[in-house]
């Protein structure tokens, strides 16, 4: 029901790894599949699933979760669909990897933090989980050592940098392989040591 709101890139024939891109609020799937041409995924599907109305969800991430309903399930959904066409290519999902920036890289974040498993990697560049606190009850699962980089700013006007820590802690609990950078005044945006270190981290 959400194939249509997916843009399929990259190798997509036969491919041995895929990478699901979650753009930010406002932005579209084309804008933040033009962050692949940054990043050690020549070889990947690329997966790019497209928000209704540009956004996500309505709301700060750090509101209160019903506040942000149903639109946060939905896009959990779609992430959950754009799962299932890498699985449907023959694509395990210890090859499935993640990237998002801002809002997408707090979707980014909560979507594998609720289906936590050995997966490829993931990256989140400006990024907690979601809710007005950290709903614990909402995780489960074990990364197996998956890698995850989280870069973001201090400060940064949407993100938190407690927050972030926060969800540094919750994935490590997880299991996760956490890499956390946290760059003075950086402002809203990704560098390109965030650039280099998701590649060395994740996509290597």
């Amino acid at each position: 029901m959400h194939s249509e709101n997916i843009i399929t890139a990259g190798n997509i024939n036969g491919p041995s790894k895929a990478l699901i891109l979650l753009h930010g609020r406002g932005a579209r799937a084309e804008d933040i599949l033009s962050l692949a041409d940054h990043l050690n995924v020549k070889e990947y599907l690329l997966l790019a699933p497209q928000a209704a109305n540009n956004s996500w969800y309505p709301q700060s991430f750090i509101a209160p979760i019903g506040e942000n309903q149903p639109w946060l399930d939905s896009a959990l959904a779609l992430v959950d669909a754009a799962v299932a066409k890498a699985i449907a290519k023959g694509i395990a999902k210890e090859h499935i990897y993640f990237a998002g920036f801002s809002q997408g890289a707090c979707l980014t974040l909560e979507y594998i933090a609720r289906n936590a498993t050995r997966y490829g990697g993931a990256v989140a560049f400006t990024g907690g989980l979601i809710g007005d606190r950290i709903y614990t009850d909402h995780y489960k699962g074990d990364f197996a050592q998956t890698p995850v980089f989280i870069g973001t700013s201090d400060p940064d006007f949407h993100v938190p940098v407690e927050r972030v820590h926060d969800s540094a802690t919750i994935l490590k609990s997880m299991g996760a392989d956490v890499t956390e950078r946290i760059y003075p005044r950086m402002g809203h945006t990704i560098n390109s040591d965030e650039i280099s270190l998701a590649n060395n981290l994740v996509f290597k």
